[in-house]
């Protein structure tokens, strides 16, 4: 385990109670946080060390969850010495870094799996991939996503990296799962306007809201939003969405705004990415990597995690994202942010 923060703190803790794990190591830049997570979880080995932890004869598989911006390195790591990635979305932050982990891996012949785990929340996603597979929708003619997220996830991510803005870091995910939607077209014109407000105020130059039109290949038109600037206490601990897609024969509606579960409480419910962030009333269910009940963790990140596992143990079929496929999202939605920072149409794939 590659980075010992509150994804990696999960994964590590998935990991250790999969029948197939013998053996956890887990590194951090900052030894202390390495330390700290292996003694939470029963981890068998911590260092500083990401490569230390890499080589390690014990160690046949590799997560990274470091931020964002240092990805990179330690997937490369892994490659050169044999041992398949599962890492972060998103693949990197920039289209050349991508295609540096893509011609390693190739070349190598080391899986890399890119955990966009928006595909593993529920079954939700999967029975829409399934609809269109049975050809229930028809040909599908647009789509329409909508992501909604709190200006405190807005500002902890942008501290951690500046170049991690809602469109590059968390719409991400939802390109992600138009693009495997529509597996075969491509992405191919970008219109995007956005506005700044409240993030900016805060010192981050980034749009609170950003609306964009993606054109596909086989003309299949898809809007995307986001905004991270809601209210700081607004009642959702993750990401509330509304997904929508029109085809020939069919509509499927997705409603993940949780507005299915609420509750208030004067004691605070506490935030599973942010430390010291409680609200008082809150979207049950709503964690973006998922919640914790009964004393285990469920939903996307958990699925994911054992997915993966499963994948490595048993060669079965792996939904988790290829690095060809983080790489188009990638180029997406950097391609979004051109178009919204510029006001031109942006043509894919995007110059040198």
């Amino acid at each position: 385990m590659v980075g010992s923060g509150r994804i990696g703190t999960i994964r590590a803790r998935q990991a250790l109670t999969h029948p197939s794990v013998n053996f956890v190591g887990v590194s951090d830049l900052v030894g202390d946080n390495a330390k700290k997570l292996a003694g939470n979880v029963g981890a068998q080995f911590h260092t500083a060390d990401n490569l230390e932890v890499i080589s390690r004869p014990e160690v046949n598989a590799v997560i990274v969850s470091t931020a964002e911006g240092e990805h990179m390195k330690p997937i490369l790591q892994a490659i050169e010495l044999g041992k398949p990635v599962l890492v972060e979305k998103p693949i990197a932050l920039s289209v050349a870094d991508a295609d540096r982990i893509i011609e390693a891996s190739e070349k190598s012949g080391v899986e890399v799996r890119v955990g966009y785990s928006r595909r593993f929340k529920d079954l939700r996603w999967m029975l829409a991939k399934e609809q269109i597979a049975q050809g229930r929708m028809g040909k599908v003619t647009g789509i329409s996503a909508r992501l909604y997220n709190n200006r405190a996830n807005g500002i902890a991510i942008m501290t951690r990296d500046r170049e991690a803005t809602p469109v590059v870091d968390a719409l991400t995910y939802y390109v992600d799962i138009v693009n495997w939607l529509l597996e075969g077209a491509t992405p191919v014109e970008i219109v995007a306007r956005g506005q700044k407000g409240v993030l900016a105020a805060a010192g981050f130059d980034v749009d609170d809201i950003n609306f964009a039109i993606v054109t596909y290949s086989d003309g299949t038109v898809a809007n995307f939003t986001v905004s991270y600037a809601l209210p700081e206490k607004y009642p959702a601990l993750g990401h509330a969405t509304r997904f929508e897609m029109l085809g020939t024969e069919g509509v499927l509606i997705v409603d993940d705004d949780h507005t299915d579960q609420i509750m208030y409480t004067n004691k605070g419910i506490p935030h599973v990415y942010l430390p010291g962030h409680e609200v008082n009333m809150v979207f049950l269910n709503s964690g973006t990597p998922g919640d914790w009940a009964l004393g285990e963790f469920h939903g996307a990140i958990a699925n994911e995690t054992r997915a993966w596992l499963d994948h490595l143990v048993t060669s079965k079929g792996c939904h988790l994202a290829t690095p060809r496929q983080a790489r188009a999202t990638l180029e997406t939605t950097l391609g979004i942010q051109l178009a919204a920072e510029t006001g031109r149409i942006i043509t894919l794939p995007l110059p040198g």
